[in-house]
């Protein structure tokens, strides 16, 4: 409707997961080195998770545009399947020969085993992608197992790529399925773009479509980030109503009153997020006010800079002080931040909590200056919660309310259905399904990096440092120390201490790149560091 009146060849946003428009963020540049990967690797299980409307789909559609011509593959996108139909709809889209009418279970396995054995004498490789897999059932993932069991001696037969929203994570963590989980050769979250990338995603999409000028001037893109949260589609929704609404009346660029309008018409849309999450904090306000709000959430009781803390800290004077807090047993369905706090104070609140947790006590200014001066790093990312539960810290997250608004608040504990803050004296557990609604995806943590490492343990370094990385790489692996690590102190950084670096990697869901940045020596160094505080607790763990 509007193309012909801006000059567009076609709709720039449309939602619909066109390759033309792939925008390949740092973030979107991960997912797709990992799919690759999967595909080009020996056979296993790739992970691949998101928010709705991340990218997952389209980042999918780009790697179908890469795959080698030796690799077969086949996509299914509907896998509300029983584990008879998941495997008859395998062969279906394989081309597999099977018994007309059979509803075996074993004869759709040997079918799919004897075309997966041709396959591999002739050299071709076989990927399986399932998307939306979060709908997947328990009994039918065990199938999805029982398949990367199909091997030589060599590699696996089949190699199955799982996209899927954040809860196909936490269904992989259910006991019942921990064979399946220790399957996943690589796993990765797809998180939101940032807001400089946001500003870029935009522009990229209209000169695809053919736009002449800036359709969105620049100081609207802070406020589209803020709306849309980074996701993708939900910015492609934006724009769209957006440009419409400029159209009708007769603008020749958005401007903030016409994105405002846009985002009344597409969050008050039922089921939009954004509405469900203002309906939220609208219905505590009216049905109960502040103080009932209060005594339902509450009870009350009391990259990126680089910086690990003694034990024995005293806290000095001019220290902000900490009251204790004990967690809400409930689990509510809204983060909100408590009206006797203001929020400027959010972000030193939480920096306070965060010191505490690691036995130290935050004097305000600059955190990270003050946690060098303790032995720490401090870390700042923008990722999901998986990473954070691989990370295993206490971490400050940006978080905003139904009005919008920004707070900091301080993530204690993860388990697999609630998250736990700290804000100000006060502990709340909410639904992580909630979370995800008010999260930005940036979060700031502190570490510990041990005495013998430091940044960047490269390809031919020897000493001190690469002996500790083959120690930590070890005990990830289970191995326990070499009992002759002693006499192997010469031993340089060489290709099978890379391979194992790359491994490692891939299991942890970062770039499989082989360089031992900071991300890469955090999850290293969480291996061993006892002392640390944990975000999540092990069973039994006080």
């Amino acid at each position: 409707m509007y193309q012909h009146y801006f000059g567009l060849s076609d709709a720039p946003f449309s939602i619909a997961p066109d390759p033309r428009y792939l925008f390949l963020s740092q973030r979107h540049q991960e997912a797709l080195a990992h799919l690759l990967y999967g595909v080009n690797g020996d056979g296993g299980l790739v992970l691949l998770t998101g928010e709705i409307g991340a990218g997952k789909t389209t980042v999918c559609r780009c790697l179908l545009q890469q795959v080698p011509e030796s690799c077969d593959v086949a996509y299914i996108f509907n896998p509300k399947l029983t584990v008879e139909e998941l495997l008859s709809t395998i062969c279906v889209e394989f081309g597999i020969a099977c018994p007309s009418g059979n509803t075996s279970v074993k004869v759709f396995v040997d079918c799919i085993n004897a075309y997966l054995l041709d396959a591999h004498a002739r050299g071709r490789h076989t990927v399986l992608i399932i998307d939306e897999a979060q709908n997947l059932s328990a009994e039918v993932l065990e199938q999805m197992r029982l398949l990367t069991n199909l091997e030589t001696d060599q590699r696996k037969l089949l190699q199955i790529i799982l996209l899927g929203q954040p809860e196909l994570a936490l269904m992989l963590d259910r006991p019942e399925l921990r064979q399946l989980s220790q399957r996943i050769v690589a796993r990765y979250h797809l998180g939101p773009l940032g807001k400089a990338e946001v500003a870029a995603y935009v522009r990229h999409r209209l000169e695809i479509s053919g736009a002449q000028r800036q359709l969105f001037p620049a100081r609207l893109m802070g406020r589209l980030y803020r709306l849309s949260g980074g996701v993708p589609r939900v910015i492609n929704v934006l724009c769209d109503r957006a440009l419409l609404g400029a159209y009708v009346q007769g603008k020749e660029r958005i401007d903030g009153a016409t994105l405002a309008q846009a985002a009344r018409e597409v969050f008050h849309q039922p089921g939009a997020w954004r509405s469900r999450l203002r309906a939220l904090g609208s219905g505590v306000v009216l049905l109960t006010g502040v103080a009932l709000a209060l005594a339902v959430y509450w009870k009350e009781q009391g990259e990126s800079g680089l910086f690990a803390v003694q034990p024995g800290i005293k806290a000095p004077a001019a220290a902000l002080p900490m009251p204790k807090s004990k967690p809400v047993v409930a689990a509510a369905d809204l983060l909100v931040w408590p009206p006797k706090l203001a929020f400027g104070d959010s972000r030193a609140l939480a920096y306070a909590a965060l010191f505490q947790a690691w036995g130290a006590d935050y004097q305000g200014g600059d955190a990270c200056r003050q946690a060098l001066s303790l032995g720490l790093r401090c870390y700042s990312a923008r990722a999901g919660l998986d990473e954070l539960r691989e990370l295993n810290r206490p971490a400050v997250l940006l978080l905003h309310d139904a009005q919008g608004r920004e707070f900091h608040a301080l993530l204690n504990t993860v388990d697999d259905k609630t998250v736990s803050f700290t804000l100000g004296a006060q502990t709340m557990t909410v639904a992580i399904g909630a979370l995800a609604a008010q999260w930005s995806g940036q979060y700031n943590l502190l570490w510990r990096m041990p005495p013998e490492a430091h940044e960047n343990i490269g390809s031919g370094e020897r000493g001190a440092a690469v002996q500790w990385l083959r120690r930590q790489l070890a005990l990830a692996q289970g191995r326990g120390a070499d009992p002759g690590q002693k006499q192997s102190f010469a031993q340089g950084f060489d290709q099978e201490l890379l391979r194992q670096v790359k491994q490692f990697q891939l299991l942890q869901g970062l770039v499989p790149d082989g360089v031992v940045g900071p991300r890469t020596l955090m999850r290293l160094a969480a291996v061993a560091d006892e002392s640390a505080p944990k975000l999540k607790r092990k069973p039994g763990e006080k």
